[in-house]
C-alpha cells in the first residue's frame, strides 16, 4: 500500500531549506525509497510549508528515514524552522489520476458502439492533433471527428490500455489495437480481416481535464501489411 507523509513546517529561510533539499537528493542517490516529493506553501501565510513525500510502503518510508543523510538533513531542516515541524503519516486509500482516467475515457469512446457520441466533454474546441501518418496536422474537434469518423467506418475495433504515466499535464498511454476490416480505409476494400495493431499517444490536458494536444506514434505500415496493401511491393 502506498504511504504518504506530510511535514508541516515555518520557516523564514526557505531558500537554505531548498538547498538543503537538494543536498538531501544529492547525498541519497541510490539510497532513498521515496518516489515522488512535492512542496506547497500556504498562500495566507508566506511562512507556513508543507512537504508531501510518497512512498511505496510504510516500511520503505522507514528505511528513508533510517538513511545516515536522511538523519543529518533532518537536524539542519530543524535548525531552519520556526518551531518543530510537525509529521503526519497517511495510508493512502484512494489514488486516481483523473487526467489518465479522462484519457481512457477517450480511447472507450472511440470504440464504443452505435453513433460517435459529442466529444466537446473530452476534448477542447481547438484540439491540435499530430500523427505522423498524415501530411497536415489535425486541428479543431470538427475535424477530429473526420478522422476518427475514417477509423470508424473501416474498422470495427476496440483499445486495450497497457500502460500509463502521467507528469504534470501530460499523460502517454501505451495502447493494443484490435479490428476487423469491415470498410473502405484508404482506398482498401473491406477485407474482413482481423488485425492488430500497437501504439503509444501523448496527451495534454487543460486544468479542466479535457484534451488539448496529442502526439500518436502506432504501427500503420504493420497495419497496411495485414491488409495486404503491400503485397505488390513485395513481390
Amino acid at each position: 500500500m502506498t504511504f504518504v507523509q506530510l511535514i508541516d513546517c515555518r520557516t523564514s529561510r526557505f531558500d537554505e531549506m531548498n538547498q538543503l533539499m537538494d543536498t538531501w537528493v544529492e547525498k541519497t542517490r541510490g539510497k532513498r525509497t521515496a518516489t515522488h516529493s512535492v512542496i506547497g506553501k500556504d498562500r495566507s501565510d508566506a511562512t507556513h510549508f508543507i512537504e508531501i513525500v510518497e512512498f511505496p510502503s510504510f516500511e520503505e518510508a522507514m528505511r528513508n528515514s533510517n538513511l545516515p543523510e536522511t538523519e543529518r538533513i533532518f537536524r539542519e531542516m530543524v535548525a531552519l524552522c520556526d518551531g518543530l515541524p510537525t509529521f503526519t503519516d497517511l495510508d493512502v486509500v484512494r489514488d486516481e489520476q483523473l487526467f489518465a482516467a479522462n484519457i481512457r475515457r477517450f480511447f472507450e469512446t472511440l470504440a464504443g458502439p452505435g453513433e460517435l457520441p459529442p466529444l466537446n466533454g473530452l476534448m477542447v474546441e481547438s484540439y491540435h492533433d499530430r500523427d505522423p501518418a498524415n501530411e497536415q496536422d489535425t486541428i479543431g474537434l470538427d475535424a477530429m471527428r473526420r478522422e476518427i469518423e475514417m477509423w470508424r467506418g473501416g474498422f470495427d475495433f476496440t483499445f486495450t490500455v497497457e500502460d500509463q504515466l502521467t507528469q504534470g499535464e501530460r499523460v502517454c498511454t501505451r495502447w493494443a489495437w484490435n479490428g476487423t476490416h469491415k470498410g473502405d480505409f484508404m482506398g482498401i476494400p473491406a477485407t474482413g480481416k482481423q488485425v492488430t495493431m500497437t501504439g503509444t499517444t501523448v496527451f495534454r490536458c487543460q486544468e479542466d481535464g479535457k484534451i488539448a494536444e496529442g502526439w500518436w506514434q502506432y504501427d500503420r505500415l504493420g497495419l497496411l501489411a495485414q491488409l495486404g496493401a503491400l503485397d505488390a511491393l513485395e513481390q
